[in-house]
């Protein structure tokens, strides 16, 4: 996805904790090194990068990891054909027509911001094929991107470009294995859980929950991660997901309510 280069308002709490990481990766980024947020689904790691880019305030260009992403996504491809036609009738009594076909070239997302100094956020990068990753091992370490065709072109990046990433832990369904020539060229910073603050005041606020009610939320939540059973989704978005089925359907909040206990083994379990 292409953004309209501007980073879109949304619900947002910054709390000590994820102010302590955002002015990390700040300092990295502002001395021209890219970024790179990885950790569980579920873990605020969109949220992060594009806080990070509204922060660097100018424009942005988002690129959402995926198999179909391909070379020309990145940086950029020839689409149709331009024509041209002239026609001459300076003798009136001969008439000449002439026509041209060109190539008309686009630019991808990557090319885009390297030439006018945007700021890249690539969304969950490492499930885009490595190969079709390699264009960014020059415009990370040489600050140069290269345009292959007929004829491979070069041009500098503009001084005022800056990259962040996301990933998720590589043995997640359909994560490849990033590269470690591209890993070398970024500070990874890993976000496995917020702390207990912080996850009351994100439940309260992306569900509308009183302070006290998010609280027994990420509190029985707690009670299922401690609880010992495999493959239990320990993030966030499942206090979230919780949090707004017991807005929504006005449900107490009660951890001796076999409801609540069967709904948040519905969210919280993490089933194949």
């Amino acid at each position: 996805m292409l953004t309209d280069y501007s980073i879109q308002e949304m619900d947002y709490v910054e709390t000590a904790f994820i102010k302590s990481i955002l002015d990390r990766l700040m300092l990295y980024l502002h001395a021209g090194i890219p970024v790179h947020i990885r950790g569980p689904a579920g873990t605020g790691k969109t949220t992060l990068a594009m806080q990070l880019a509204k922060r660097l305030q100018q424009p942005a260009v988002v690129i959402y990891g995926s198999d179909q992403v391909d070379m020309a996504d990145l940086v950029g491809g020839e689409a149709g054909y331009r024509r041209y036609k002239v026609v001459d009738n300076y003798n009136r009594r001969v008439e000449k027509h002439e026509e041209q076909f060109q190539k008309q070239w686009f630019d991808g997302r990557i090319a885009t911001a390297c030439k006018k100094g945007y700021t890249l956020v690539y969304d969950e990068y490492t499930r885009t094929k490595p190969e079709v990753n390699n264009i960014l091992l020059p415009v990370l370490e040489e600050r140069v991107i290269e345009i292959p065709g007929d004829e491979v072109r070069q041009f500098k990046v503009h001084p005022a470009f800056k990259a962040i990433f996301t990933s998720n832990p590589t043995e997640f369904a359909g994560v490849y294995q990033s590269q470690d020539a591209l890993s070398d060229r970024m500070v990874t910073v890993n976000l496995d859980a917020f702390d207990y603050e912080t996850l009351v005041l994100i439940t309260r606020a992306r569900t509308g929950l009183s302070y006290e009610d998010a609280r027994k939320i990420v509190d029985i939540v707690e009670e299922f991660r401690k609880s010992g059973a495999p493959n239990i989704r320990g993030t966030v978005r499942g206090n979230i997901i919780i949090g707004k089925v017991v807005k929504e359907n006005n449900l107490p909040i009660d951890a001796h309510n076999k409801l609540l206990i069967d709904i948040c083994a519905d969210v919280l379990f993490m089933k194949d």
